[in-house]
């Protein structure tokens, strides 16, 4: 079955591929077929996801798969929560992981409370339509550092150390990552419903 994944990142398709493809899934971006970006107006991960896809399937006439993910930071509120990846343009500062990660960690100054999670919302939908769209949600727990502790992944990596892995997500390898993140476990629930609801694989 040919998917249209509802995103131009070359990492996350390489990334979900090589998890669907023994379902029998072929993923093809979005850019690809010519289709620009959706708009994500809501505050929750799963709404933004589920725009994405159905905004991916109307204009394919194909299945389509998207994700929303970012940080959820406790002591904030849940933020920076679906801004994740502009958060530091709410404080007019530029757009990049430095500014986002120095704006959180002035958010963050004095606080105790810095337990946090990546959260990654993944939907699938048969078509525009579809009235039963597949959504799993992963979370991966973790608590902010002070500061950014190693050189790997992007975004928040380097700020969320991992109790149980002993050392920050930007501390691990690409490998490492893909095995344990939020978007490794909301693509396992995801994979499970594939074939359980779409007898896929």
């Amino acid at each position: 079955m040919k998917i249209v994944l509802a995103s131009n990142n070359a990492k996350k398709l390489v990334e979900l591929q090589a998890l669907f493809a023994p379902l029998g899934v072929e993923l093809v971006t979005q850019g690809s077929l010519g289709i620009p970006e959706a708009e994500e107006p809501f505050h929750t991960f799963v709404e933004n996801a589920l725009t994405k896809a159905r905004h991916a399937a109307k204009l394919s006439g194909l299945p389509a798969l998207a994700d929303d993910s970012g940080l959820a930071v406790d002591a904030l509120g849940g933020a920076p929560g679906v801004l994740s990846a502009r958060y530091a343009t709410l404080f007019g500062q530029p757009k990049s992981d430095a500014d986002n990660n120095r704006v959180l960690l002035e958010k963050m100054q004095g606080r105790d409370e810095r337990t946090a999670r990546f959260v990654c919302a993944l939907v699938a939908v048969k078509s525009e339509a579809d009235p039963e769209p597949l959504i799993a949600m992963g979370r991966w727990q973790g608590q902010l550092l002070q500061s950014l502790e190693g050189e790997g992944g992007f975004g928040y990596d380097p700020l969320l150390f991992i109790p149980s892995e002993g050392r920050s997500v930007g501390q691990m390898s690409a490998e490492e990552k893909n095995r344990l993140s939020h978007r490794a476990l909301a693509s396992v629930d995801l994979a499970r419903q594939m074939r359980e609801v779409w007898h896929l694989g």
